[in-house]
């Protein structure tokens, strides 16, 4: 039988892992689309140059070691 804190910390586990996949495909949808417009010679709209740069920096935020772990 599991107690109610292994429980919470394996659904934390996921909605981790889920936040850190969409960052992932918004960062890759931002980078993505990006290329297929300058590749038509088109201007990258300001937008999309954001959200790839919230995501990027969301990954970083999520994935850098807390210094209170060291």
């Amino acid at each position: 039988m599991k107690t109610q804190k292994s429980e919470r910390s394996e659904r934390d586990v996921w909605v981790f892992r889920l936040v850190v996949v969409s960052l992932g495909l918004c960062m890759l949808a931002s980078l993505i689309g990006a290329i297929i417009l300058a590749g038509q010679d088109k201007d990258t709209p300001e937008i999309l140059v954001a959200l790839g740069s919230a995501a990027v920096g969301g990954l970083a935020g999520l994935l850098a070691p807390s210094p209170l772990n060291r």
